[in-house]
This record gives C-alpha cells, structure tokens and sequence, in this order.
C-alpha cells in the first residue's frame, strides 16, 4: 500500500512539472474540459432547478413591482439612448469633417461563469464559450459596470479568462476628467488596484474615474475599469501612491460579456471608409452625374447647323417674284431677247436673299 501510494505521489508531482514548463499536456487538458463541461453542468443543476422553482413561486406582489420598477427605468434608458444616438451622429459628422474613419461598435457575446481557480494566489475564472464560439487569446471581458479581464487560455467549450487583480495583470488607463495616461496593475487583491508610475504633481484625486486608454490594443476604449480610492503624495517620493477601487463586481458576476473588438490597422480602416464612400456614392446617384452633363454641349451643334441647309429652298419662292419682275423690262424688247435673261434670274435670286 505505501509503495502504490508513493508512485502515485511521484507521477502526480512528475505531471505537475510537465504541465507547468512545458506544453505537452495542452491537448489532453482540452480534451479533460469535455468531461469536466459535463461535470459542470450536473453541479450546477440543483441551483438551476432551485432558480426554476423560486421563479415560478414568486409573489404576485413581488412581480409587479419589479415590473413597475423595470418599466420605469426602461423610459429612462430610453431617454438616455435618444440622447447618446445624437451625440453618436454628431461624433460621425466631426469625424467626417477631420476626415477620419468612424467608430465601429464592438460586437458583445454573453458568457456564463462556471468555475472558478482554487489557487488563492491567482484571479482566474472559466467561462461557458470557448474556442469553438469564437473567442480568441486576449479577448477582452466585461461585466455590467466595466472590464473584468481577458481571455488567456483557450478549450474547445471552455475559455479562462484572467482578472484585472491578478498580480500578472496590467492595463493602461486614462482619468476620464483630464485625460491623464498611467498604468493599473493587479494586486492579488480583489478589490484593489494600483496606478504605477505616476508623478507626485499629476492631476489625480480620489473618486476620479478610471477608462481604458486603447492604447495597448488589446482593450478598447472608452470601457469603465477602475474608480480613484485613495491618493497619498510624498514629498520624498518622486512618484504618488495611487489606490483604486475595480468598477466591475469581480467576485459577484455571474453573466460576462465578450468583446469582438475591431482588429484592422489604420491603413485598413481607411481603405474600407474610402469604398464605404464610394459605394454610398454610387447609390446617391451623385457619381454618375458628371459624365451626364458633358455630352450635352456637343449635341446641339448638329441642329444648328442643319437650319443653314434650307437656305436653297428659301430662294427658291423668290424666283416667282423675279419673274413677275421680268415682264417689265420686255415691254420695248423683243420675245426673243427675252430668252437669255432666262438665265440671270438665278443668279439675281441669290443676290437678292443676301442683301435680306
């Protein structure tokens, strides 16, 4: 029995080497996340049939007042949403003045927590979609209130993803009031972050919002992380102790959302603005307008000069009045000195249409 125990002992310690320093267990741990999917899904089966039957036993008391709550705060966020939808157009027509690409929204998945790392030393979760759904390394994560971490590990169906505490963790930041840069890490502490590197004379103080800056290109920008908690200056110091407080409820979340952020370059981004021009363009109706005006001039030029060929039957009415003319000079002449003049008349009608 001590001998069984003893190899054991040594293989579990010989795989937990492995597993740790190099990648050769990879493939069979994604292929243990299969069985353990299921042994999630069991596990979490009471509590599922236990919401089921909270829900269907609920008070009617309860239930409308919940309603009446949601209905009122749906008129609010409706309201709210017809404000940012100006500002959002007005934001596109600035940016077409600059001559610059619009903004894309980002494209979100829900995601359900499953599981949780037991070590006490790491903040790493497991959610419900894996590579199979989509996600892909450094895929950011969202809760309700802000960014909760990325994704580091990928399963078939599975995905851990790292929070913004761990002390492996750092993201760059900006101070929502003044635009101030700095960098957030993790301090093995759920609900505290700290700014590195920031200098004693910065304009930074407590209850200031903290965004992400974007400019790591891993997280877009503009998403809540962190709210200023404390600031301790030192004059002794070259640099301020910046304490701050994660917005997103990291030990309390339960349904996440995933970022499919935009990953083309700027030469990208450009390039498909000039073809979304284009095609709007073309679709307007405003292209094809200036090949349709230069045609124009030219074609008139053939019915100005056809009218100049109806010159020879204008004279030909005046023949009738050149020879009632001619009887008049007969009179002392003979009838047959009338026939050469029988030839001027044409000549004498011609004169006369040009002094007209």
């Amino acid at each position: 029995m001590g001998v069984r125990l003893l190899v054991l002992v040594v293989l579990s310690v010989a795989l937990m080497v492995v597993d740790a320093r190099f990648t050769l267990l990879k493939p069979v741990r994604s292929q243990m996340s299969l069985v353990l999917m299921q042994t999630y899904w069991i596990t979490d089966l009471p509590q599922r049939l236990f919401q089921g039957v909270a829900s269907q036993f609920g008070s009617r008391t309860e239930l409308v007042a919940e309603n009446e709550k949601l209905k009122t705060e749906n008129l609010l966020l409706q309201g709210r949403m017809q404000k940012l939808a100006a500002l959002t157009e007005q934001n596109v027509r600035l940016r077409e003045l600059l001559n610059s690409s619009a903004l894309v929204n980002e494209k979100v998945e829900v995601a359900e927590l499953i599981g949780m790392d037991p070590n006490p030393f790491t903040h790493r979760i497991i959610i419900n979609k894996g590579e199979r759904d989509g996600v892909v390394l450094g895929q950011p994560v969202l809760d309700a209130r802000g960014l909760m971490g990325q994704v580091v590990e990928l399963m078939p169906y599975t995905s851990r993803v790292l929070l913004l505490t761990d002390t492996t963790h750092s993201i760059p930041v900006q101070v929502n009031r003044n635009g101030l840069r700095a960098i957030a890490s993790g301090t093995g502490n759920p609900e505290r972050l700290e700014l590195r590197h920031v200098a004693d004379t910065a304009d930074i103080k407590e209850g200031d919002l903290l965004v992400s800056s974007g400019l790591g290109q891993r997280f877009p920008a503009g998403y809540p992380v962190a709210t200023v908690k404390e600031v301790i200056h030192d004059s002794g110091q070259p640099f301020a102790i910046v304490r701050a407080v994660p917005t997103a409820a990291l030990n309390r979340s339960r349904y996440l959302l995933l970022v499919f952020s935009d990953n083309r370059t700027p030469e990208e981004r450009a390039n498909d603005a000039a073809q979304a021009q284009e095609a709007e363009d073309k679709q307007n109706g405003t292209a094809p307008i200036i090949p349709a005006t230069v045609p124009k001039p030219a074609a008139p030029v053939a019915p100005v000069t056809a009218p100049a060929t109806p010159a020879a039957p204008v004279a030909t009415p005046v023949k009738p009045a050149a020879h009632s003319a001619r009887p008049a000079k007969p009179a002392a002449t003979t009838p047959a000195a009338a026939k050469p003049p029988a030839a001027k008349p044409p000549a004498a009608a011609p004169a006369t249409t040009r002094q007209r």
